[in-house]
């Protein structure tokens, strides 16, 4: 029996893959169209890129102050310490745990906060608490700069909103790899392996997995075409280094993991003593279907919509089907 609302969609998929485009064409639907079609209520949605670009300006901010950078050796480079792939799901560990708890103060100062929330999210995966090791005038330096951004994030965020997920969907987005040329299973923290193991068991018991497939080679070049460089925090318009492309999206695991998955159809995560049969169905963007989708929705032609639905569609009916299976 199918399920008639799919509770957490885990969208996935290499940078640039059309993720974020997907995520945008499913809030465009009327809520009749989406529940019928899609099996998705209301859409609730999260994703990782925002403290990727928080921990991108928090470096910029030290080194314009003659300070060393934290969290990436360049602009240009990956993550100095890969456990900061494990960061990022804690933080938004947090943010799936703030939908549903009481309202706190509002914080004098959001980037401060933000700052805390980094060193607590490092410490869970035996990460050093980095910007605890910061003498107090220099955090308060480099917090003034962020701050407005740092506001926005966290008002969008906080917790206290007492948002009620029944017969709504929580759709969550990241992108996880691995070197160019790796071998397989991806060694930890890189790629879905770790990650998905990093998710609190509570969200692991409703989750699915909606990947958008395109191949490295793709993802590449879509990255080039979509990136703004005046707009570096965009959702839609940010660009991915090529050495980071390379060296932590050169492959991912997604192939290995459901090849070897303990039941068909399905991705096995190994987290918290216990074994969960994540439903996964695949949305073919390997010949590009989705950026027209950045454009305005007045200019998008008849033709490529449909193609966009018809393929989704496909993808998440299956999931409704798969979802009663993971137990």
């Amino acid at each position: 029996m199918a399920a008639e609302t799919l509770d957490i969609v885990l969208l996935l998929a290499l940078p640039a893959s059309g993720k974020s485009e997907v995520r945008r064409y499913i809030k465009h639907l009327t809520p009749e169209k989406r529940k019928k079609d899609f099996f998705m209520g209301p859409s609730v949605q999260l994703d990782d890129f925002p403290y990727v670009h928080m921990m991108r300006r928090i470096d910029d901010e030290l080194v314009s102050r003659g300070k060393a950078r934290l969290f990436f050796e360049s602009p240009e480079r990956p993550f100095r310490d890969p456990l900061d792939w494990g960061t990022l799901m804690h933080l938004l560990n947090e943010d799936y745990e703030a939908l549903s708890v009481r309202a706190v103060k509002e914080p004098p100062s959001a980037a401060l906060l933000l700052f805390d929330r980094i060193d607590r999210a490092s410490k869970a995966v035996g990460a050093p608490a980095r910007m605890a090791g910061l003498d107090t005038q220099t955090k308060q330096s480099i917090a003034g700069p962020i701050e407005k951004e740092a506001r926005e994030l966290w008002d969008e965020r906080k917790p206290g909103q007492k948002i009620d997920l029944k017969g709504k969907t929580l759709v969550i987005e990241f992108a996880r790899g691995g070197p160019q040329g790796s071998k397989l299973p991806l060694p930890t923290p890189f790629g879905y392996q770790y990650s998905l193991a990093q998710l609190p068991k509570s969200l692991l018991a409703k989750a699915c997995i909606l990947y958008v497939w395109v191949t490295p080679e793709e993802s590449r070049r879509k990255n080039s075409d979509r990136t703004d460089p005046n707009n570096p925090g965009s959702i839609l318009h940010h660009g991915v280094p090529i050495e980071v492309m390379l060296n932590d999206y050169g492959c991912d695991d997604m192939d290995w993991l459901e090849a070897n998955a303990e039941r068909k159809g399905t991705v096995t995560v190994k987290a918290h003593n216990k074994i969960f049969h994540l439903p996964i169905a695949r949305f073919d963007n390997r010949k590009d279907k989705t950026s027209f989708l950045r454009a305005d929705p007045e200019k998008w032609k008849d033709e490529d919509v449909a193609a966009v639905h018809d393929g989704l569609k496909a993808a998440l009916a299956k999931l409704a089907g798969l979802s009663t299976a993971a137990v």
